[in-house]
């Protein structure tokens, strides 16, 4: 059975129910606000209600999908809701597949799956699209929220690892990163700016150390054990020495 878990506070229907663009809307509760608790708050009746109206339409989409809504819950395609009324019309009513379409994509288990980067598949299991720097930004953050409201301790630290290992997967330049995921949350985006701060200090020191390498003339083995370097320093090292060495893509000739 599909997990039907939706942890206060909210990020949103996510854009499963979205056609071309993806729907983002800022996250309810400000970093800020969070301070630890013992334990959560009982689900509200009404709350419990409308997972119970839900469940069948839920039920249903495990039973015809188990790829998507099964034991590993996956990045939805965008527009899969209009393809899920297409292809069964005597099945899924409108508000009821959106309500569980909601219920599903505001899930802790499916946030995982936005945040681990995974791409998003159709209703065959393919994957199909990637999942934009923004939903991810937005997944990390949202379960952050979730996860410090019932923890003890301060989950920043963790945090601050994510949110560098989400930007070094985007591909994206530090600026065009900041430009697509910051919002109003003052407090998340002195996070992010901690966050690639730090990512600035480490390729910094990486730069540094490339430039040491080659003033030594020495291999990267006899480097690396002269300056009692670790294997992820060593293959740090050798990245950057082969991107720098890499030739630079040669611009395709204009159309006459």
């Amino acid at each position: 059975m599909t997990d039907t878990t939706s942890d206060a506070p909210i990020l949103v229907a996510e854009s499963a129910l979205a056609t071309d663009t993806e729907t983002l809307v800022a996250v309810a509760t400000p970093v800020s606000d969070l301070t630890p608790v013992p334990a959560s708050a009982p689900k509200p009746a009404k709350k419990q209600d409308r997972m119970q109206a839900v469940l069948p339409v839920l039920e249903k989409l495990f039973e015809l999908y188990p790829h998507l809504f099964g034991a590993e819950f996956r990045p939805l395609k965008l527009g899969i809701y209009q393809e899920l009324l297409a292809a069964h019309p005597e099945e899924f009513k409108r508000d009821t597949l959106k309500a569980a379409l909601g219920q599903h994509t505001r899930s802790t288990r499916y946030l995982q799956s936005v945040a681990a980067g995974l791409g998003r598949f159709d209703l065959q299991g393919a994957e199909v699209e990637s999942v934009s720097p923004e939903h991810v930004y937005l997944s990390i953050l949202e379960l952050f929220r979730r996860r410090q409201l019932r923890a003890r301790e301060d989950l920043r630290p963790k945090l601050k690892a994510q949110l560098i290992a989400a930007f070094e997967a985007s591909g994206l330049s530090r600026q065009d990163y900041m430009a697509r995921v910051q919002n109003n949350d003052l407090d998340a985006n002195a996070l992010l700016e901690d966050a690639l701060a730090e990512v600035d200090q480490k390729l910094a020191r990486q730069e540094a150390l490339l430039r040491a390498f080659d003033a030594s003339g020495k291999t990267l083995a006899e480097f690396a054990e002269m300056y009692g370097l670790d294997r992820a320093a060593q293959a740090g090292l050798q990245t950057l020495d082969g991107k720098r060495q890499a030739p630079a893509a040669q611009p395709e000739p204009q159309a006459q």
